[in-house]
Parts: C-alpha cells; structure tokens; sequence
C-alpha cells in the first residue's frame, strides 16, 4: 500500500526494547510492559502499521500522561463460574487485561470445552488477533472483540456512534500460519486513516462521509472532524444497502453488544473518552472465547482440515491480471517473515514522535534518522 524503500528500518528487538523502556518510565511495571510490548511489535511484525509503534505516544503514553490510563493494571473478578468470567480492568492497559482475559478463557476451555471472558472498564488492547492466536496455538479456536469511541454511522445515518469494533476468530491449521481474521467492522478504521495522514496521503472514496452523507477523502481534516461529529466511517459494504452496509452495521452492533451488555460496561456516546468538556478514560469493553477442538474432534483432523479448505481456496481459479490468491492470516505471516530479518519500516511522521520521546525521557538509542 505504501512505499516503504525510503524509510530507514529498525530492528525487531531494537523496536520492541524501545516501546519497554517508554512504557516503564511511563509507570507501567516492567512485566506488564513487556506483554504490551509484545503486543505493539507483534502489529509491527504483521504490517499492521496502525496497531504497532504508531500507537504508543498517542494512545498509550499520551494517555498516561493526561491521567485518563492507569499505567498499574489492577484487574478485579466482578463474577466467575466453570466457563466463564467478567473481568473489571479499572481503566489499565488493555494488553495486560485482554492477555490475562484470554489465558481464563483458555484455561476453563481446557477443562469445560469452551471458555468465555467479559470484560468492562479496560483500554484499547491493541490487534485483537494477538489474543485469537493465544487460544489457536493453545489448539483452540479463538474469538474476540472490542468496542471503541464511536466513528461509524449506522446504515442511513450520518453521526459516528459505533466503534470500528472487530470481530476476531483464530483457527488452527497444519499449515506453517494459523487461519486468522482480524479486521474491523468499517471498510477501514481510524488508525489505517492515521497512517495515511502520516504519509500525507488521501484516504480512497468511499471510506468516510460527512454529516451531510457526502464523501470525503481529505485525511488530515477527517481525523478531527471524527472527533467533531463532522464526519463517520462507514460500515463494511459502504453506506447503501445495496452494496451490503447494513451487514457491517449489523456486525458493529453485535460487537457493541458483547463488549458491553454481558459486563455492564459503557457503549456508544459513552466511549468518546470526553466527559463535560475534560478528558476521561475511555473505558472500553471486550470480550473472548476459547473453543477446545479436541471436545468435538481430534486437533490434528481439525488441522488438517481446515488445511485443506486453505489450500484448495488458494489453489482456486485467478482472476484476470491476479496470479495468487491469499487466505487470512497469510499475509501476515509472510510479512512477519521479511520484517524479522530486515526490520519495521518507521515513517518520517514516526520518526518525529520517537525522538520526542527519546529527548522527553533521556533514552540511549541511536536510531538511524
């Protein structure tokens, strides 16, 4: 999508030392900021550049900074029974929760077959897909999502009110890659648009409308007017019923519920992370499931399986001017392959926000720009 020949690389380990040390001097403890950590670079990695780095000054750091994210996650159990959970994350790092989240989930799965978590009162947890693939390397299928502050419009409406909201599965293959689908439930979300803006780049037609229902593409000025009210995502299928945006609206809408109406948690309007004018936590909810494969079938014929139907999808008639079909989670694994050895690509706008925070905090790096 962008041109990266130009932007210098940093190294894996060098990148995801560099976020450790930001987080500590943040306050976080040093075992919760390696999970987050892992969770930024494990983005990086994937090249999803709008969950990785690029997030740690603006939402992380930032956050903490204003007081609106405590950098000590204390997790409260609200209600627990054999398969399931609700969570209280008390307004801390949502990697932290969504891990520890996970890993109950997985855990009561291992014993029940299935496992559910709930969680309210937590911060953006970064890819949703770093917690599927706990539950598929764990032989499991995982499922997760989030809500966030609004920025879709429902379908035949113009005002920002649902979350980007992904809904998350994980499925385990035989393959060298999990099948992972992590996406969210707009045709884009408001971090791919920040990289756009980052690269002084018009985001494509069809991805935002204003609250008159026009199209607009001018990046910079949409990521305020987001915050305005000025502007909303549409949903996956664009804004007519005709392409399919009431399925995304729909799916947004499922996500909203399970992320707050199982945990109690806030939703819609109540996520715009202002409240009488001054900054407040954001307070998002989540939610996650493990399914143990091995209480319907044996894990290595549900591999294989689902292999298979990875296989023959890819090996299926191209169109036209196309010489290779991917299935989700290919991409991913392929460019985690290349950025492992030759590293992330850091933008010229990312440049800036990492020496700030390199000049802002005394760190000892030396990074090629």
């Amino acid at each position: 999508m962008f041109d990266h020949n130009k932007d210098p690389r940093v190294s894996v380990e060098t990148l995801e030392n560099f976020m450790f040390d930001v987080l500590t001097r943040a306050g976080v403890p040093a075992e919760d900021a390696k999970i987050v950590a892992d969770v930024l670079i494990t983005a990086d990695k994937f090249g999803i550049e709008s969950h990785g780095i690029s997030r740690l000054k603006p939402i992380y750091y930032d956050r903490i900074k204003d007081g609106i994210l405590n950098p000590v996650t204390k997790i409260d159990v609200v209600k627990e029974g054999p398969t399931t959970a609700v969570f209280d994350g008390n307004n801390g790092m949502g990697h932290v929760i969504g891990k520890r989240a996970m890993e109950t989930a997985i855990k009561k799965a291992k014993e029940y077959g299935m496992g559910m978590v709930a969680v309210r009162n937590s911060s953006h947890y970064g890819i949703a897909g770093y917690y599927t693939l706990m539950a598929a390397n764990a032989g499991m299928i995982g499922i997760s999502g989030t809500n966030a502050r609004p920025s879709i419009a429902p379908t035949f409406g113009v005002e920002p009110m649902l979350g980007t909201n992904p809904l998350t599965f994980s499925m385990p293959s035989d393959e060298e890659f999990h099948f992972t689908l992590d996406c969210a439930t707009s045709i884009s979300q408001r971090g791919k648009i920040e990289v756009y803006a980052r690269y002084g780049e018009d985001i494509p037609e069809g991805w935002v409308i204003d609250n008159e229902g026009r199209v607009r593409t001018d990046t910079v000025a949409i990521l305020s007017d987001l915050s305005k009210d000025k502007a909303a995502l549409t949903p996956l299928g664009g804004i007519s019923e005709l392409t399919g945006g009431h399925k995304g609206y729909g799916y947004a809408t499922v996500v909203e519920i399970l992320s707050a109406a199982l945990q109690q948690g806030a939703f819609l309007k109540a996520l715009t992370g202002v409240r009488d004018g001054k900054k407040v936590p954001y307070a998002l909810g989540h939610f996650f499931i493990a399914i143990n494969v091995e209480a319907f079938t044996s894990l290595d014929e549900f591999k294989k399986t689902t292999g298979d139907i990875l296989r023959d999808l890819r090996a299926s008639k191209k169109a036209p001017g196309h010489d290779r079909i991917y299935t989700a989670g290919e991409k991913e694994y392929l460019t985690s392959l290349e950025r492992m050895a030759n590293g992330i690509p850091i933008n010229q706008s990312l440049q800036k926000e990492i020496k700030t925070l390199v000049g802002e905090l005394n760190l000892d790096y030396d990074f090629p720009f």
